[in-house]
């Protein structure tokens, strides 16, 4: 079995696999919640008649305005997360993920969290567009660092 790559974030301590990747299987967790929360309220939403089952199924059903929220943040949790996801797996495999990215995949889907929350609840832009651009930034920091470092230490 390969040796997997460990983030040290401090001299004698080693993270392990699981703890290296639980930002990234968080992010999936949110994703997979939203679905089915999605999913359910298209069902109900079918059920008492709301939507024509027609509609629904050549997406030009007029979701009320309650499983429109909830489908539009599963829409967007598929959307930028897909960089993330992408920049995870690259940096562990090329081994240049260390604490600095650690943080920031922290801070990415922490922010996906929270944008999420607000997504689904008030939906404020005012609110909402701060926790995009937290994410976005740490996101963009994160194929900096990883892009970087592989350019310029690795060859592959």
């Amino acid at each position: 079995m390969p040796m997997l790559p460990r983030i040290a974030p401090h001299k004698g301590y080693r993270m392990s696999f699981g703890a290296i990747l639980l930002p990234m299987f968080l992010q999936v967790a949110l994703t997979f919640a939203l679905l089915f929360w999605m999913i359910i309220l298209r069902l109900r939403a079918v059920r008492k008649g709301e939507v024509q089952l027609e509609a629904a199924a050549t997406r030009q059903a007029d979701w009320p305005p309650y499983v429109q929220q909830v489908s539009n943040a599963f829409h967007n949790a598929m959307e930028m997360p897909t960089l993330f996801y992408v920049v995870v797996l690259l940096g562990f495999m090329t081994k240049t993920l260390d604490t600095t990215v650690y943080v920031l995949m922290w801070m990415f889907t922490l922010s996906r969290i929270g944008h999420t929350a607000i997504h689904v609840t008030s939906n404020k832009l005012a609110h909402r567009t701060p926790m995009f651009l937290l994410g976005a930034i740490a996101l963009a920091l994160m194929w900096i660092l990883v892009g970087g470092r592989i350019i310029v230490f690795q060859t592959l």
